[in-house]
């Protein structure tokens, strides 16, 4: 990453790295509305940078960083979209923020997402987070700040998670990259849904995504996985350090003119959603297109026709309502929101009669998802079924507006929660719409550096672009 070269180097004070960044987020989020607190401390924390004795060895020394608000941050407290939840400061980071921090990272703020991350949408009590593509469209949810200040070149980096497509629809809905690592990888938010949810990080490059990636797991090794996509064996989980291992020293490598070539079996699913739930054309042009793209560059493509079986739909949906009633649980129901008092009583009435998604998770989890894939490395798919939305205030209205309106646009995503599953969305081409298209990557247990590796990929062919009006 040049910012944090350029600060190991001396050529760049951190705080002036921090600073300008700070600036553009004062002149870009009153339109954007990515963020609900700045934090203008963050410079003072940028200045102790140059008192660390391994300044010069620091992965993301002086980058400024978004946090979704859900996540703690030393002395912030972690409102999760919701004015029903505690304004007690967090004591301390969580452990992917502060492995961030350890690697150098400044915190800029913590960023908007919708009443407990609940739904792809991006409106909460703190305001409605808008796409830098077309303001009058969702960001995407839950991850909607985080995916929106990246979009908007408000910071290079973002933290955010995904517990049904929360990273990975609001990457696609502001045309950036986001990776949802597999289970153990990086460590989970606080409330992981049962071990639906994990961490992850936003940029808009692949070898920026992997450096983040790699800082997040405590593995150097997955920094260099955008360059080939090598197989790598996963990191022990929960590690301390910013690195696996105490004693080694991150050392940064030159960029090649592009990845190296690897061959894997890629199949590829314009349609993979059930009977009667509709795909846009052109998201299912484009994944035809990533496909022809990875064909030329030497990987073996099949073409996949089976959509994802019918009963995977409703498991996925009770599973998405029983999260909402656990989540509200403990509290003050007139505070929530309407949506989420809707969502979380749909959850308890179908848990009280054994409609939970129990089952079904574990059809998939267990066997379903990799009888389905066949012998393929990784898939391509749609990240979403339709263009975002309007950006409206959606928590205002009931159970049916918000439910439908999440499925119909955003129902690629949950299976691979379900079975936990590593994937990530990649920014591919434009709709006809302006808004930025991006596709799907998919891998069995271990793989997210083979998604890392077609990722760059894809990008050397398809550039990445800003949304209009907001440069690099």
């Amino acid at each position: 990453m040049e910012i944090a070269t350029a600060v190991r180097r001396g050529e760049v004070a951190a705080t002036t790295v921090v600073e300008e960044h700070l600036h553009v987020i004062a002149e870009r989020d009153p339109r954007i509305r990515a963020f609900r607190l700045v934090r203008e401390r963050a410079v003072d924390e940028a200045r102790l940078l140059r008192k660390r004795r391994d300044l010069a060895e620091l992965p993301l020394a002086g980058v400024p960083v978004a946090v979704k608000d859900n996540l703690q941050v030393a002395g912030e407290a972690p409102r999760a979209g919701s004015a029903a939840t505690s304004d007690a400061p967090a004591p301390e980071d969580h452990p992917a923020v502060a492995r961030l921090r350890a690697a150098g990272a400044v915190i800029v703020g913590l960023t908007n997402l919708p009443e407990l991350a609940l739904v792809a949408f991006g409106d909460s009590a703190y305001g409605v987070v808008r796409n830098p593509w077309d303001l009058s469209r969702t960001a995407g949810g839950s991850s909607s700040g985080s995916a929106a200040a990246v979009a908007a070149g408000m910071v290079p980096l973002a933290l955010g998670n995904d517990g049904m497509g929360s990273l990975r629809i609001p990457a696609a809905c502001c045309g950036v990259l986001a990776i949802k690592p597999g289970p153990g990888l990086v460590p989970p938010p606080s409330d992981d849904w049962d071990r639906l949810a994990e961490n992850g990080p936003f940029a808009t490059t692949a070898a920026d995504l992997a450096l983040a990636l790699s800082v997040l797991a405590g593995d150097p090794s997955l920094a260099e996985a955008w360059r080939g996509g090598q197989r790598v064996e996963p990191p022990k989980p929960m590690l301390r350090s910013v690195w696996a291992d105490e004693d080694q020293v991150w050392e940064p490598q030159p960029p090649p003119d592009g990845p190296e070539p690897f061959d894997l079996r890629v199949a590829y699913a314009p349609q993979p959603l059930p009977v009667g739930l509709p795909m846009d054309r052109e998201f299912r042009a484009a994944v035809r297109a990533a496909a022809e793209t990875l064909r030329v560059a030497g990987h073996t493509i099949v073409e996949h026709d089976h959509r994802l079986p019918f009963w995977l739909g409703p498991a996925t949906v009770a599973t998405w309502l029983g999260r909402a009633a656990s989540s509200a649980g403990d509290l003050d129901r007139p505070g929530l929101e309407r949506r989420t008092r809707a969502l979380a009583r749909a959850g308890r009435v179908l848990g009280a009669l054994g409609l939970n998604g129990v089952r079904g998770r574990q059809r998939w989890s267990g066997y379903g998802a990799d009888q389905w894939l066949g012998r393929a490395d990784v898939l391509i798919m749609p990240a979403l079924a339709a263009v975002p939305p309007g950006a409206e205030r959606w928590g205002e209205r009931g159970f049916l507006r918000n439910a439908l309106t999440n499925v119909r646009y955003a129902s690629a995503t949950g299976a691979w929660n379900m079975c936990g599953w590593p994937a990530m969305t990649v920014p591919l081409a434009t709709h006809s719409t302006g808004m930025p298209i991006g596709v799907q990557l998919v891998a069995p247990p271990g793989g997210e550096p083979q998604l890392l590796g077609l990722a760059a990929q894809l990008q050397a062919v398809h550039p990445p672009t800003r949304a209009p009006g907001f440069s690099f």
